[in-house]
């Protein structure tokens, strides 16, 4: 349960950073995209596989809600993302800081990509690619730094007051 009341909180810390605190700091193209770490986090560390793909799906929902793209193409980047790191995660260390970075960039350019070809398939406006292409790099590396920094660190807390 606690565990539980974690995840929650941390979304919504998540999602409030991502909405109002730092569009307000930072340029759209070195804003880092915190669903995605969340996502990767429970596909890489979460223990249960429907849960996590329903939070998962729910996650881009909410990022879908507030990015201003087409409703629900958040959720299924996301769910992708999800279902792709969750089928190897049996096969990685998963509690490496190295790997987590690894993953978020990997899963933000997926998440940019994947829009932009369901973008492409499902509707006929142009205007979009220019923007989604040039921000997807600069976002992704930002998000990936942001991981490598402050995931150690909250390894330590945890062990710290774990104990």
């Amino acid at each position: 349960m606690l565990r539980l009341v974690q995840f929650f909180l941390c979304v919504v810390l998540f999602i409030i950073l991502q909405v109002s605190i730092l569009p307000t700091y930072l340029d759209e193209s070195f804003k880092p995209n915190l669903i995605v770490i969340l996502v990767c986090l429970l596909a890489l560390r979460g223990k249960n596989t429907v849960s996590g793909a329903f939070a998962a799906y729910f996650l881009g929902l909410v990022q879908g809600v507030y990015s201003g793209l087409y409703f629900g193409l958040s959720g299924i980047s996301s769910l992708l993302i999800y279902f792709a790191l969750r089928k190897i995660a049996d096969q990685l260390y998963t509690e490496s800081t190295h790997l987590l970075a690894f993953a978020v960039l990997i899963a933000s350019l997926t998440d940019s990509l994947v829009s932009l070809l369901l973008i492409t398939l499902l509707t006929t406006s142009t205007g979009i690619y220019s923007s989604i292409l040039t921000y997807m790099v600069p976002q992704a590396v930002v998000t990936a730094v942001i991981v490598a920094v402050f995931s150690p660190a909250y390894a330590l807390l945890r062990r710290r007051f774990a104990s």
